[in-house]
């Protein structure tokens, strides 16, 4: 852009339908470039935002030497009045623009004299310091030793005129009253452009445009004042001549005459000229173009923006200024437009971005834009078309096309599509997927009975409540008929589909009143997981899952069956496998991972969840899903619990030694739990431990595993509440569990599964859980801890919820002793959950 004074202030690239503006702004710089004299561009701070090719040549510089300095190093020292220097400045972003001689130093250490200009202009809500300088170091020696020899004009006029003849600056003496040139040198009969016959002996007065400028010039001259450097137009032979010209009184010939100096810079008159109709022309482009186009700082705010913007908006100029563009974005957009902005930063511009934004009274559109970041590098320019009426258009399209005209499903094609790219996802990504293959136990009956009118409403209605038990993310599909697909993504393991199965379960089999009847069925589903040992493509999971869901209907419908090739072939080799544990077991080959438990509103841990692996000497660590499982209704489950137990104690008692006193939680199955002498068996392992606080290990148990036999449990976890060793329920709310079993049950502690906690932000049944187990845990006046927190999002919620407790990867992934200890200290010095 140009600023009101034809100086650069930055270029504008205003996207794929203003190709023509491109080359003006290509002109533009390409005259920035052209003028001879120095330019820079500051902000009001004095660091340089841009300088031409002018001030790299006066200098010696390349162009990021200047960028984000402070001018100090261009000046002379001990040679200028900086505290003048400062009113200066202060002066022009008064608006007074300045006008002085200062002292420079180049790269090579040449000390030099400039005369500067100084003028503030504003462009695009910021201020900007424009200066110019021109390197007068030639001319000013010229004009003292011109005053040297005038001084000494009588002992050598004869050496004073032949100097002044060849003197590149142009000089003529003229009479006192201006009426008649007496002298003119060489340059000065050039500027006039005519010869040195037609110059002596006339008037020149007749080359001034203004006649009364150069009266008033007479003037002064005649009260004895000097004039330096004053902006004179010239008219010769009928165009016009800018100079800076200089006036001194002096005797010549004894008589008074005045001596001027005259330096030509209408080149540079002519450039400035062009260059403020360039800035006028792209202020015509930017108010009238017919895209949207605005200014924003770094931060998105807005700083500037034509009317095509405001009117695409709705909003007012002053409600745009008091937002950001950035909160202009749909939610489910924000952050893509976060780091569109961050690319534009690092490469300089983005094409053809997309995004839904959120205008006046709420109305939504989608946007393309175009985003190019400015040459001073402190705000982008963004060049926006509104394709709202487009996009409906596609999406009209694609949804007849992708999508089941009853249910409003994704149908098998997009289906297809979205396993596809989930497998690569999951693949890149080292996390687990999940394909359900669901069929509606009963559908037939029920259309068979009641119509298909009823029929199709039901499988509308069961859609929207299989959607409501899935997370953001996961994709539900209808086939055709009553058979559905369901894709689970971003599983750390198998496990966290478990509950989601279970909640698709349970939703089918919910009662649906439809018209004047009610109607109710059940879904078996059958489930295979991705990646496999085996390469399968998407084709032969949905096959899989289908066999799977046979086998769950063969079962008795209303549940589900597992197909897992790798569990197969792990049930096949179940005796080697038990053998292979049980060694593993007598060598050692067991460790405990630890995950903190913290305070978030205090930031303090709390303790610490002990999680077995298996340290396997050739395909390294293996986790718990992967060999708990075999030996889960095997005696070997009670000798590996017991020894998890006798790890952690061991672990507690080594880190007090090091100063750090933890409390931690085992796991105990039901079968180790259950058997008749786990008290007992736990009195002899608190013995092996000499002087041991028994306060601080705690045993979680299954919520199921305690409802197996509720008496036998509550009998056990009284007797070992009297050595002093507390107990959690773990996995709260997925299990089968009353108000009777929970006041029967003295545990301390709830343990809230995380299936509910991880989707508690998007899915209102799961938050209306979380509050009923709150309130559930406070009347029986219970501990309790969520599990699965993930984000500061998460946290925030269970605070306002009431819950304090946590544990999750947002936190810290489970990790060996080693760093637990290396992570409680730097948790400590940082807190960082505290909200």
């Amino acid at each position: 852009m140009i600023n009101d004074n034809g100086k650069f202030t930055g270029i504008m690239c205003l996207g794929e339908d203003i190709t023509d503006k491109r080359t003006s702004e290509s002109s533009y710089k390409e005259l920035f470039n052209t003028i001879r004299q120095a330019i820079y561009i500051q902000d009001l701070e004095g660091r340089f935002l841009d300088v031409n090719d002018g001030a790299l040549e006066i200098y010696g510089y390349q162009k990021e030497d200047f960028i984000g300095k402070t001018p100090e190093f261009l000046s002379a020292p001990g040679l200028n009045d900086l505290e003048k220097l400062g009113t200066y400045i202060d002066n022009a972003i008064n608006g007074s623009p300045q006008r002085f001689e200062f002292w420079g130093k180049k790269k090579n250490g040449d000390i030099f004299l400039k005369d500067m200009s100084l003028v503030v202009s504003n462009y695009f809500g910021r201020k900007v310091l424009i200066a110019t300088a021109i390197d007068i170091t030639e001319r000013k020696n010229a004009e003292i030793e011109t005053k040297k020899l005038l001084n000494n004009l009588k002992k050598s006029e004869s050496t004073l005129l032949h100097l002044l003849k060849m003197s590149p600056i142009a000089v003529r003496i003229a009479k006192a009253n201006g009426s008649e040139v007496v002298f003119a040198n060489n340059a000065y009969v050039a500027l006039i452009q005519t010869n040195l016959f037609s110059v002596l002996g006339k008037n020149p007065k007749n080359y001034y445009a203004h006649k009364e400028e150069y009266e008033t010039i007479v003037e002064q001259i005649n009260n004895d004042e000097i004039i330096y450097n004053r902006l004179i137009e010239l008219s010769i032979n009928h165009q016009t001549v800018w100079s800076l010209a200089s006036y001194t009184p002096i005797e010549f010939e004894g008589e008074k005459c005045v001596l001027g100096y005259f330096y030509d810079i209408t080149e540079q008159k002519n450039l400035q000229t062009e260059l403020q109709e360039q800035k006028e022309e792209f202020e015509t482009i930017f108010n009238t173009s017919k895209d949207g186009i605005a200014v924003l700082d770094m931060e998105s705010n807005f700083l500037d923006f034509n009317e095509a913007y405001l009117k695409m908006t709705g909003f007012s100029r002053e409600e745009l200024l008091e937002t950001s563009c950035i909160a202009l974005s749909a939610p489910e957009d924000r952050e893509r437009a976060i780091d569109a902005m961050t690319t534009a930063a690092e490469i300089g511009y983005i094409i053809g971005f997309e995004k839904t934004c959120i205008v006046k009274n709420g109305k939504r559109i989608v946007i393309n834009m175009t985003v190019t970041l400015l040459p001073d590098k402190t705000r982008v320019l963004i060049n926006t078309k509104d394709i709202t009426e487009n996009k409906n258009h596609e999406y009209q399209l694609e949804h007849i096309a992708h999508y089941d005209a009853l249910t409003e499903l994704p149908n098998r094609v997009l289906n297809s599509d979205r396993l596809r790219q989930a497998m690569i996802q999951a693949v890149r990504r080292n996390e687990k997927i999940a394909v359900l293959y669901l069929d509606l136990d009963g559908f037939k009956e029920v259309n068979d009975r009641y119509g298909h009118s009823i029929g199709d409403q039901l499988l509308i209605a069961l859609s929207i409540q299989l959607k409501q038990a899935l997370r953001e993310g996961d994709t539900l599909s209808r086939l055709g008929g009553d058979e559905f697909v369901v894709i689970l993504v971003n599983m750390d393991d198998t496990s966290m589909a478990l509950p989601i199965i279970q909640r698709l379960l349970d939703a089918a089999s919910k009662t649906i009143p439809l018209e004047n009847i009610t109607v109710q069925v059940s879904a078996s589903i059958g489930a295979t997981f991705y990646p496999q040992f085996d390469n399968v493509d998407a084709d032969q999971l949905i096959r899989q899952a289908d066999q799977a869901m046979y086998e769950a209907k063969q079962s008795g419908k209303n549940r589900y069956h597992i197909f897992d090739a790798e569990h197969d072939r792990t049930i096949r080799t179940r005796h080697e496998s038990l053998d292979r544990i049980r060694q593993a077991l007598i060598n050692d080959e067991f460790v405990l991972y630890y995950q903190p438990k913290i305070n978030m509103r205090t930031g303090a841990m709390i303790g610490a969840e002990a999680l077995i692996r298996w340290q396997h000497p050739d395909e390294g660590l293996i986790p718990p899903l992967q060999f708990l499982p075999i030996i889960e209704n095997h005696p070997l489950a009670v000798e590996v619990g017991e020894w998890v137990i006798n790890e952690a104690i061991s672990q507690i008692q080594r880190w007090q030694k090091q100063g750090l006193n933890l409390p931690i939680s085992v796991n105990v199955g039901s079968r180790q739990l259950l058997q008749g002498e786990f008290v007992e068996r736990l009195q002899l392992i608190l013995a092996q431990h000499e002087n041991f606080d028994s306060s601080l290990l705690e045993i979680e148990i299954l919520e199921t595993s305690a409802l197996e036999d509720v008496n036998r449990a509550s009998q056990i976890i009284e007797a070992c509440k009297t050595l002093g060793i507390h107990f959690a329920l773990d996995d709260f709310g997925t299990g089968y569990s009353s108000l009777t079993y929970l006041k029967q049950l003295p545990v301390k502690t709830l343990k809230i599964d995380q299936s509910f906690v991880r989707d508690m932000l998007i899915d209102c049944d799961d938050l209306a859980i979380l509050a009923g187990i709150l309130g559930l845990a406070k009347a029986f006046d219970r501990e309790v801890i969520a599990e699965g927190v993930e984000t500061h999002e998460h946290g925030n919620q269970l605070l306002l919820l009431g819950c304090e407790l946590s544990q999750g990867y947002g936190i810290a992934r489970p990790m060996p002793p080693k760093e637990l200890l290396q992570w409680s200290r730097k948790w400590e010095e940082n807190k960082a959950w505290i909200v």
